[in-house]
């Protein structure tokens, strides 16, 4: 599904990690690890097709979906209208189907009772589930998650644990980064520990 070669980014004429390699085939998922700042946001946008390598090659048979760290939800809409946004955006019917879909992705992400609050008045927490609400319709194979556990409680990371399961064993794949104990549980995984091109010039990479 997914094969890159010695990929790396330079910024301002110095490597922003040192360069990777892997393979990533279907129902497969890999987690990205790596200290502050060592590029894992950097790599998933590079992947993404956000930013141009510098060195290194990519090669993909599909079009990622990518769901950056910040919730990409509009404040002044609610939730239910940042749903149907979402699904407009990416191409899901607005018939009577499509209207059952979004109440249904409403309360399988936990957010029922403040559907129609505007994004402004949501917690951390809230924000996010609304924010990986488009998990549930969209049609991507190849998920690119930037610490989807970030501000999420127990619940929530049930709740994100259940809807990539339910992806990886359709055929999908994905790849998230992490910070610090948040990672995903019971799931085989590979692990890409990213050393950044200042703790290798430092000498101080593990």
């Amino acid at each position: 599904m997914l094969s890159i070669s010695d990929l790396c980014f330079e910024r301002y004429f110095e490597r922003v990690f040192e360069p990777v390699s892997f393979d990533l085939s279907a129902g497969s998922l890999l987690l990205v690890t790596g200290s502050n700042g060592c590029g894992k946001t950097t790599l998933l946008r590079l992947l993404a097709g956000l930013l141009e390598a510098s060195e290194g090659e990519i090669h993909s048979r599909e079009h990622p979906l990518y769901a950056g760290h910040n919730p990409a939800i509009k404040d002044d809409l609610s939730v239910e209208e940042n749903i149907r946004f979402w699904m407009k955006f990416m191409g899901t019917r607005e018939t009577n189907t499509g209207t059952e879909l979004c109440q249904q992705v409403i309360e399988e992400i936990g957010l029922t009772p403040v559907a129609l609050q505007e994004g402004r008045t949501l917690s951390a927490g809230q924000r996010k589930r609304c924010s990986l609400a488009r998990l549930l319709f969209c049609d991507e194979a190849l998920w690119l998650l930037d610490e989807p556990y970030s501000n999420l409680d127990r619940e929530g990371i049930v709740m994100l644990d259940r809807i990539l399961k339910t992806h990886l064993d359709a055929g999908g794949a994905c790849i998230m980064t992490t910070h610090g104990s948040l990672r995903p549980e019971g799931f085989e995984l590979q692990e890409c520990h990213l050393i950044s091109g200042r703790e290798k010039y430092s000498g101080t990479a593990a």
